[in-house]
C-alpha cells in the first residue's frame, strides 16, 4: 500500500537584505517610450550591447561634419548612449573640431593637459599612479553644468587589458524597485570634487580649487533634456550625500544606487585598438576604465563638451 504524504510543504524563512541586489528578469528598454526609431541613412551602425553601445562605420571623423550627418549621429548617440569609431587616428585638432559640433568645449584644471587646455591627456605607464580608473562614475558631476559628453581617443594601447566599460543609467533607473523610486522621487544629492580627486592628490593640490568648485546639488534622478527619459544620476566618485537624510540612511541608499552601474545587463565593454574613438553621452551613462594592464603603457586623449544644469 502506498502512503501519500498530505502535509503541506514548508520552507524555512530566508530574506535578502533590504539594500541587496536582486536576481531575476530585468527590463532592458533601449529607447524612451514613444520614441520613433528610424534607419540610419548616412552610416552603418553595428550594436555592441543590448541597450547601450554601437560601432559606427562609414564616417570619416577627420572631415567636417555637415548638418544632416550631425543630426543623424546625434540621434544615434541618444539611442545608443556611446558610439565607437574604429581606426579614426585623429589629430588633437580634428578631435576637438568633431566634439565642437555638440557645443563649447570644457577645460579641467585638475587634469593633465594635452596639446591645449581643452584636451586632457591620460598617460599611464609603469610606475604611474592609476588615477581616474577602476571606479564607476560620470564626468564632472561636481560642476553646476556637468559635461554633455566626451570624445576619447586611444593613442597607445597596451597589449593586454585597458578596456573601458559604460553603463546605461536609464536602464538602471527602470529596474529600481518601486519603493526605491518612491524614496528618491524629487530628491537631490550633493556632489563634490574632493572625494574623487583626494584618492590621488593631497590637500595642497586640491585646496586652491575649493572656491572654483564648491559643492553643488543635482537631482538624484535627472531628466534627459533631449529624450525626456529618467536617468539615475549619482556616482561613487563625486556624490557625497542625499540632501535631508540622516547620514547613515543616506550612505546606505547611495551605496545601493551606485551599485546599479555594476549590473552586466546595463553595460557594454570596449576593447581598444590604436586610433579608436569613443563618443559618449555623459548625461545618460557612467563609465569605468579598467586598470588591468600594468606594467604596460596606455595613452588616451579626451575632449569634453559643456553640458546643461540637470533637472
Amino acid at each position: 500500500m502506498t502512503v501519500i504524504d498530505t502535509k503541506p510543504s514548508t520552507l524555512r524563512e530566508a530574506q535578502t537584505p533590504p539594500d541587496g541586489m536582486y536576481e531575476g528578469p530585468r527590463t532592458l528598454r533601449r529607447l524612451p517610450e514613444g520614441w520613433q526609431e528610424r534607419p540610419y541613412e548616412r552610416f552603418e551602425l553595428v550594436p555592441l550591447g543590448r541597450t547601450i553601445g554601437a560601432e559606427v562605420r562609414g564616417v570619416d571623423l577627420s572631415r567636417p561634419v555637415e548638418s544632416a550627418l550631425r543630426e543623424e549621429l546625434n540621434r544615434a548617440l541618444l539611442e545608443w548612449k556611446v558610439l565607437f569609431f574604429r581606426g579614426a587616428h585623429l589629430t588633437s585638432v580634428q578631435q576637438r573640431d568633431f566634439a565642437r559640433n555638440w557645443g563649447e568645449l570644457e577645460t579641467n584644471p585638475l587634469l593633465a593637459a594635452g596639446s591645449t587646455e581643452d584636451v586632457v591627456r591620460f598617460d599611464k605607464g609603469s610606475g604611474s599612479t592609476p588615477t581616474f580608473e577602476n571606479i564607476w562614475h560620470a564626468d564632472v558631476t561636481f560642476r553646476e553644468r556637468p559635461a554633455l559628453g566626451a570624445v576619447l581617443q586611444l593613442r597607445e594601447v597596451p597589449p593586454v587589458g585597458g578596456d573601458t566599460m559604460w553603463a546605461d543609467m536609464g536602464a538602471a533607473y527602470d529596474n529600481l524597485p518601486q519603493e526605491v523610486k518612491d524614496r528618491i522621487d524629487g530628491a537631490t544629492a550633493v556632489h563634490d570634487f574632493i572625494p574623487g580627486f583626494a584618492r590621488f592628490y593631497g590637500p595642497e593640490r586640491l585646496a586652491p580649487f575649493q572656491d572654483a568648485f564648491p559643492p553643488v546639488e543635482h537631482p538624484v534622478v535627472r531628466t534627459h533634456p533631449e529624450t525626456g527619459r529618467q536617468m539615475l544620476f549619482v556616482n561613487a566618485s563625486f556624490t557625497t550625500r542625499i540632501t535631508g537624510m540622516e547620514r547613515g540612511e543616506s550612505d546606505r541608499l547611495l551605496s545601493y544606487l551606485c551599485r546599479q552601474a555594476h549590473v552586466p545587463e546595463y553595460q557594454v565593454r570596449f576593447h581598444w585598438q590604436p586610433g579608436d574613438v569613443a563618443f559618449w553621452d555623459n548625461r545618460a551613462t557612467q563609465h569605468y576604465a579598467v586598470n588591468d594592464y600594468a606594467p604596460h603603457r596606455r595613452v588616451a586623449e579626451r575632449v569634453a563638451i559643456e553640458g546643461d544644469r540637470p533637472y
